[in-house]
């Protein structure tokens, strides 16, 4: 075959792969087989390989390339990405449109034509495209900068590599996870023993940040293209036409849009959705509601954090039905008695859930919840479901009312409640629940944070009586691990010296990893910061305590009588007798932010919990775990949960992601 015949055969070859690509992966109209698209794909390979000349960014053979090298590189987006407004009830959707119809000084009586869209539980991604020629992949990020993930999007056979036209574009999108997709790959990390991913969206998120384009083509993402930022140059009157241009360019649009004559007719499509979104094989929490007429759009503008042409209706908490076959006990770190439902499982946002706590006593006696009740699940921004009702007119009469145990279901030792509070305690401090939970905490990444010694590791230890409390860890040998089960030379090796490297730890660290009552991360912080040292911290009186900011008589008399328990200072003793030292705590950075109390809910798009926390540290402000006066503000992600409640009642101010980024600026 001369050059010219393989240029030609190549260049036939790669329209017919995208013709069949399009047809598969946008239109789901295949019309050819798998064996027939691989035959012709492996003809081309092999013509690349022979003519490496006739290698362009568009052939179908370059979705998957080498390795991203370190961390992904930085881009300022052109066109800002503003965020949506978040709206729950149908009265703030016609509050929505009456503030559309005064801005544009139009009587509240007119009719305004909108178009309502799905909205795709995805990640918000941005497509660069130079003369037809995808030459950029880029996240939202924090709307002005985001990081570029060409090398991921790629391998998603709905993105075209080359559009139908030789256009400059800039489109915008949702790269999401199929269920089936999120089912499989969760199924595959249970066969490795891996984390697996909580719903469709952390998982997309994370493949889509893999350094390896393989593992992305491996994970079956998808794609729904929705915006184009730069439909000023084409002309276009409404955003139907531009969903109408995107699909002739060759992206997948979802088909589920609907142009509506007024908000009511809008009602109508969220109502549908509502009820019908299960039926969809990807996930989507709400509608997007946006003005069809682009020169209202343009009218309309935006506000330093939305854009006041769209708005994003959230669907209410997603409920569902299921069957409480047992209830159990688990005995936490502290010996509280926690009674668990083991659930017939069942679907429910994404995932699949089996158990959901009760709680305590009193809640199972509030909603009077019985050993083969039909149950209402629920999950409203939290990751744990909770019950929140019982059908009892479904009852058949072999339900049993739960009773906590008398004694501890794990040593045998007598229950007790004490004074004052609702929950059941194993009364002997020396439970193997006890010590097993006081481990696992001690290890956790907010505490002493040992790489290799997960439960199962710390499990094998106890069994084997290698480790009896947190201080026998940094007793252990290489001798010692190498006869056990799981380990090899390597491995006994790696976790000897992350043990040793974990011996210097910080002040609030420590404390927090003694799992003292009441004393969480912040806690724990704040005592380290106050007292500067050990010493003081185990000296100090009750009041003393009480005195410092965001600690109570309750909290206070807890720390105390754990420091001066003989065992507890044995014990702590011992751990400095093992080579454990404490390095003292900063003091809180005097920035910005001095002052200032922040709680966080729901899930961030640029930051998880721990790093957002550190920011707000960095610029010396605090953060809480609960809502209350003292609280500045709080930062609601997506999907909040019961905090973002609170804070309205309470009338405190609640920011979304945005602007917490304009804070930390």
């Amino acid at each position: 075959m001369t050059k010219q015949e393989a240029e030609n055969r190549i260049l036939k070859l790669k329209k017919q792969l995208a013709e069949i690509d399009y047809a598969y992966y946008v239109l789901d109209k295949p019309f050819v087989t798998d064996a027939v698209r691989d035959s012709l794909k492996d003809e081309l390979e092999d013509l690349e390989k022979q003519f490496p000349e006739f290698i362009t960014s568009d052939s179908p053979t370059q979705r998957v390339g080498g390795k991203a090298l370190g961390k992904f590189g930085k881009y300022k987006h052109k066109i800002p990405k503003y965020s949506l407004d978040d709206i729950f009830n149908l009265e703030d959707v016609e509050d929505f449109d009456k503030r559309v119809k005064k801005f544009l000084n139009l009587s509240l009586d007119k009719d305004i034509e909108y178009i309502c869209e799905l909205k795709i539980d995805g990640l918000n991604m941005s497509l660069i495209y130079e003369k037809g020629f995808l030459v950029r992949a880029v996240t939202r990020g924090d709307g002005f900068v985001g990081e570029v993930v060409t090398h991921t999007i790629k391998t998603i056979g709905s993105v075209p590599l080359k559009l139908k036209k030789d256009i400059n574009i800039e489109v915008g999108g949702e790269v999401y996870m199929p269920k089936k997709s999120f089912e499989k790959i969760n199924k595959e990390q249970i066969e490795k023993s891996a984390q697996i991913f909580a719903n469709p969206r952390n998982a997309a998120a994370g493949t889509i940040r893999q350094l390896d384009p393989q593992i992305a083509a491996n994970r079956d993402l998808d794609s729904f293209i929705y915006s184009d930022f730069t439909y000023q140059n084409f002309g276009f009157k409404t955003q139907g036409d531009i969903l109408d241009n995107l699909k002739k360019l060759g992206f997948k649009v979802n088909s589920h849009y609907e142009k509506v004559a007024n908000i009511k007719d809008a009602f109508k499509f969220f109502d549908y959705w509502e009820k019908n979104r299960h039926k969809l094989p990807y996930e989507i929490d709400g509608i997007v509601i946006k003005v069809n007429n682009l020169e209202y759009q343009e009218r309309l503008g935006r506000t330093a954090k939305h854009v006041r042409w769209a708005a994003a209706y959230k669907f209410p908490a997603q409920q569902v039905t299921t069957i409480i076959e047992d209830i159990s006990v688990q005995v936490g770190r502290t010996g509280a008695l926690t009674p668990v439902a083991h659930l017939r499982p069942v679907a429910l946002a994404g995932s699949i859930v089996k158990r959901a706590t009760l709680h305590n006593q009193d809640e199972i006696d509030r909603l009077d919840v019985r050993i083969g009740d039909t149950v209402v699940l629920q999950k409203a921004g939290d990751i744990i479901p909770d019950i929140v009702e019982t059908l009892p007119k479904l009852r058949t009469g072999k339900e049993r009312k739960f009773k906590m145990p008398l004694q501890c279901p794990i040593c045998g030792s007598d229950v007790i409640q004490k004074e004052g509070e609702v929950a059941y305690y194993c009364s002997n401090k020396k439970c193997f629940a006890i010590q097993k939970e006081e481990l696992y905490h001690f290890v956790s990444r907010k505490a002493y944070d040992i790489v290799g010694l997960g439960p199962k590791i710390l499990d094998l230890l106890q069994a084997e009586g290698l480790v009896k409390d947190a201080g026998d860890i940094f007793l252990l040998k290489e001798e010692d691990l190498l006869p056990l089960e799981r380990f090899a030379e390597k491995s006994a090796d790696n976790l000897v010296k992350a043990i040793d490297g974990a011996k210097k730890i910080t002040l609030g660290k420590f404390i927090y990893a003694l799992g003292i009552r009441h004393v969480g991360e912040e806690m724990a912080l704040t005592l380290a910061e106050e007292f500067g040292s050990l010493d003081k911290i185990m000296k100090a009186t009750v009041n003393e305590l009480s005195n410092i900011e965001g600690i109570g008589p309750k909290v206070a008399q807890s720390i105390y009588e754990w420091f001066g328990n003989d065992l507890n200072k044995k014990f702590v003793q011992k751990l400095k007798d093992v080579g454990v030292t404490i390095s003292k705590q900063e003091k809180k950075a005097e920035g910005k932010l001095k002052g200032m109390t922040f709680v966080l809910t729901g899930e961030l798009e640029n930051f998880s919990r721990d790093e957002a926390k550190e920011k707000i540290r960095e610029l010396g402000g605090d953060v809480s775990s609960s809502v209350s006066s003292k609280t500045s503000y709080v930062v609601a992600g997506d999907s909040p949960g019961s905090k973002y409640k609170k804070a309205k009642e309470l009338g405190i101010k609640i920011i979304d992601e945005k602007e917490f980024l304009d804070l930390l600026k």
